[in-house]
């Protein structure tokens, strides 16, 4: 036998075996990434999905996602319903703050650039919970509905797992959309428990957690849930009532607690405007970025404090 075709088709040989081990090492980590993804609630996008057309950033949002920053970002934005993913939203956050920081440098003073920049990332956070709180309010409300609906299919004889599944396809976003993500988690094996504990965590409210609860101790206990869903459903009618009427009595103190910044934001273009250059000169000397300091400090204390006042936990 000739050493030399030998070598050849063992060389060939292990090539094949290494490509092969390959392609099958890829696909294995891609569907195990998958899984990962739709355990976690962030499958890939729908829109994507169906047209083919992958996401904007798809490398920064991998990347971002192994840190906690990334995470954390995820977790809110999957709290939010927002069609973002977390590289997509940094991205788009540091173009912004990149623009307010030219903004205020050019038209105010340079001082103004990274506090600008600041008050971007305070912004986006607070844009990222005003989101979560809508979706909250709006999940809230529809808690009375997805307690009747729980309770007529368990009165019915449905186990827990068909009655949420039930539930997902008859109510609308979000709580239908919330719904589905737990009946995809059991249908993935994860336990009653830990889908429900999840979606508390994701949507944390006291009407959402007496909700999962009762059905976690209902499953554990193994007993009847629908006269406690029924009651509950009641009870959390009574509640969406009360919180209307209060959102809609604290509505202008929270108008007030935005309006104050905006006049003190007005005031400096007003200055700067009437006098070319006046902040310039201004914040040209550590005593007066001290003063500059201090008041946006006690602006930012009132709008705090106006926002508590205004704070009542119903």
């Amino acid at each position: 036998m000739n050493p030399a075709l030998l070598a050849l088709g063992a060389t060939v040989l292990t090539g094949a075996l290494a490509v092969g081990g390959a392609h099958l090492y890829a696909s294995g980590r891609a569907r195990g990434r998958t899984l990962a993804d739709r355990l976690s609630g962030d499958a890939t996008d729908p829109l994507a999905a169906r047209t083919g057309r992958a996401r904007p950033f798809a490398g920064v949002d991998r990347r971002l996602r192994r840190t906690r920053l990334g995470r954390a970002v995820h977790l809110r934005l999957s709290a939010t319903g927002l069609d973002l993913t977390a590289g997509e939203f940094c991205v788009y956050v540091t173009a912004a703050l990149t623009a307010l920081w030219l903004i205020a440098a050019t038209s105010l003073a340079p001082f103004f650039g990274p506090i600008a920049a600041l008050v971007g990332v305070w912004g986006a956070a607070i844009f990222l919970n005003w989101q979560r709180q809508k979706r909250i309010e709006a999940f809230i409300t529809q808690l009375p509905d997805v307690a009747r609906l729980l309770a007529n299919a368990t009165a019915a004889g449905l186990a827990l797992r068909t009655a949420l599944a039930m539930a997902a396809e008859e109510l609308e976003a979000p709580a239908g959309e919330e719904l589905a993500r737990v009946a995809d988690q059991l249908t993935l094996g994860r336990s009653v428990d830990d889908a429900l504990d999840e979606l508390a965590e994701r949507l944390p409210s006291r009407e959402l957690i007496v909700l999962v609860t009762t059905l976690v101790l209902a499953n554990k206990a193994g007993g009847s849930v629908v006269g406690s869903l029924r009651n509950l459903t009641r009870t959390l009618e009574d509640r969406k009532e009360t919180r209307r009427e209060v959102r809609t009595m604290l509505s202008e103190v929270n108008a007030t607690a935005f309006t104050v910044p905006l006049l003190g934001l007005g005031s400096l273009v007003l200055v700067n405007s009437s006098n070319e250059g006046a902040l310039a000169r201004v914040t040209g000397s550590p005593l007066g970025q001290g003063l500059v300091l201090l008041a946006l400090g006690l602006y930012t204390v009132g709008f705090f404090v106006i926002r508590r006042l205004g704070k009542i936990d119903v």
